[in-house]
C-alpha cells in the first residue's frame, strides 16, 4: 500500500481537519472528478481516490485507526474502494450536486397548498378610512367525496409495485466509466409512490376539485395604491393532509378629482381671486370628513401652501393621521366691466394702451369644479 497517496493529501485537508471540514472538502473534489462530469482521462481514478479518503476519514473509528496505522488493507475497513468502477451509493451524491436536491422526499408526505393572488380596486375614500367586503376567490379545495385522496370511494390507493411507495426508480446502467447507479422518477406512478387503479368518480383521481369561495375582506383605514394583505389559509388546497397556501390581496386605490395623496399627507388646490389674496380672506376648503374655515393673510401669492393639521389620512402602522396640504391659485377675471379695467390699470400704474392679455381659464375653471364635487362629498 506504499503507492497510496496520504487520505488527508488526496482531500487537501490537514489532519486536525474537523468533520465539517472533511465533508465540504469531499463534496469539492467529488463534484470536480465525478466522471459525468469531467471527461479527463484520469477522472475516474481521480474520483475513486477522493471517495475512499472519505469513506475512511469521515468514520471516526476508521480515521482512528488509520491515524494510527497509516494505509492497510482496505477489506479491514469493510471493502473502501475495492476493485471495479462501481459506483453504487453514489447516485445520492450526484443527485444533491447536479440536481437531486439532496436527500429523497417521501412523495406520500403532506404537500403545502399554492398561494393565490387576487388584484381589488377600491375608491380613495376607501383606501383612507378603510372597509368591510367581499371577494369571491376560484381556488382548488381537497376533494370532498374521497376526502383528497383520489380514490372511488370503498377504496384506496395502492402502494406503487415498481418503486415500492418511494416515487424513485433506481436504475443501474453501464458505462465506459464501469458501473452506475443513478436514480429518476417512477414512470408507473409518476413519483406518487401510490397507484389509483379506481379513481373517483368526481375529482378523476386528481384528489382536488375546483370551487368558487366567498371570502370577508377587513381593509385597514390607511391603506395605500400597491399595499398587499395577507389571509392565512385562504390559497389553495394542500395535498394528501397537508395546510393549505395563503392568499394576498394587492390593492389598487383609484384617483381622486380633487385630492391627491403622498403617503399619510393629503393635497389639494384651492382657488383665490386677485382681491382675496390681495385684502386676506377667510374661505371654506372641503377635507377628506368636513369643511373647515381657512384664513388667507393680506398679500398672499399664488402657489402659496397651507397646512390643516390632523385632516390627513390615519396612519396605517401607528398612531395619529397625516395633515392636509392646501395649495392656493389666484385666478385672473376674463370678464370686467369698463369701471373695473379703470380702476386695475390706475392701480397697476397703466394707461388704457397698457393692459397685458388676459390670460386662458380653463385650468382655474376646472379647479372650481373639482372643488364643487369635493364640497359635495364626491
Amino acid at each position: 500500500m506504499a503507492d497510496k497517496r496520504d487520505y488527508y493529501e488526496v482531500l487537501g485537508v490537514g489532519k486536525s481537519a474537523s468533520d465539517d471540514e472533511i465533508k465540504k472538502a469531499y463534496r469539492q473534489m467529488a463534484r470536480q472528478y465525478h466522471p459525468d462530469v469531467n471527461k479527463a482521462a484520469d477522472a475516474e481514478a481521480k474520483f475513486k481516490e477522493v471517495k475512499e479518503a472519505y469513506d475512511v476519514l469521515s468514520d471516526a473509528g476508521k480515521r482512528d485507526t488509520y491515524d494510527r496505522h497509516g494505509h492497510v488493507d482496505p477489506n479491514q475497513f469493510g471493502g473502501m474502494g475495492g476493485g471495479g468502477a462501481d459506483f453504487g451509493g453514489f447516485g445520492d451524491i450526484f443527485d444533491m450536486f447536479f440536481g437531486g436536491g439532496g436527500g429523497r422526499r417521501d412523495p406520500n408526505a403532506p404537500q403545502r397548498g399554492n398561494d393565490l393572488q387576487y388584484s381589488m380596486t377600491i375608491e380613495f375614500k376607501e383606501a383612507v378610512f378603510g372597509k368591510e367586503t367581499e371577494v369571491t376567490i376560484p381556488r382548488t379545495e381537497s376533494c370532498d367525496t374521497c376526502f383528497g385522496s383520489g380514490a372511488k370511494a370503498g377504496t384506496k390507493p395502492e402502494t406503487c409495485s415498481t418503486c415500492r411507495g418511494t416515487g424513485q426508480q433506481e436504475v443501474v446502467q453501464n458505462t465506459p466509466f464501469g458501473r452506475m447507479n443513478t436514480r429518476r422518477t417512477c414512470t408507473h406512478c409518476g413519483g406518487a409512490g401510490k397507484v389509483i387503479k379506481e379513481k373517483c368518480g368526481t375529482c378523476h383521481g386528481a384528489g382536488k376539485v375546483k370551487k368558487q369561495r366567498r371570502i370577508n375582506v377587513r381593509i385597514p383605514a390607511g391603506v395605500d395604491d400597491g399595499a398587499q394583505i395577507r389571509l392565512s389559509g385562504e390559497g389553495e388546497g394542500g395535498l394528501r393532509g397537508g395546510p393549505s397556501g395563503d392568499l394576498y390581496i394587492v390593492i389598487r386605490v383609484k384617483k381622486h378629482e380633487f385630492f391627491d395623496r403622498e403617503n399619510d399627507d393629503i393635497y389639494c388646490e384651492v382657488p383665490l381671486t386677485f382681491a382675496q389674496a390681495a385684502l386676506g380672506d377667510e374661505i371654506e376648503v372641503p377635507t377628506l370628513t368636513e369643511k373647515v374655515k381657512l384664513k388667507v393673510p393680506a398679500g398672499t401669492q399664488t402657489g402659496t401652501y397651507f397646512r390643516l393639521k390632523g385632516k390627513g389620512v390615519p396612519r396605517l402602522r401607528g398612531h395619529g393621521t397625516g395633515d392636509q396640504h392646501v395649495k392656493v391659485t389666484i385666478v385672473t377675471p376674463t370678464k370686467l366691466t369698463d369701471e373695473q379695467k379703470e380702476l386695475l390699470r390706475q392701480f397697476g400704474g397703466l394707461n388704457s394702451d397698457g393692459a397685458a392679455q388676459e390670460p386662458e381659464q380653463e385650468h382655474h375653471e376646472s379647479i372650481f369644479e373639482r372643488m364643487k364635487k369635493a364640497f359635495r362629498g364626491e
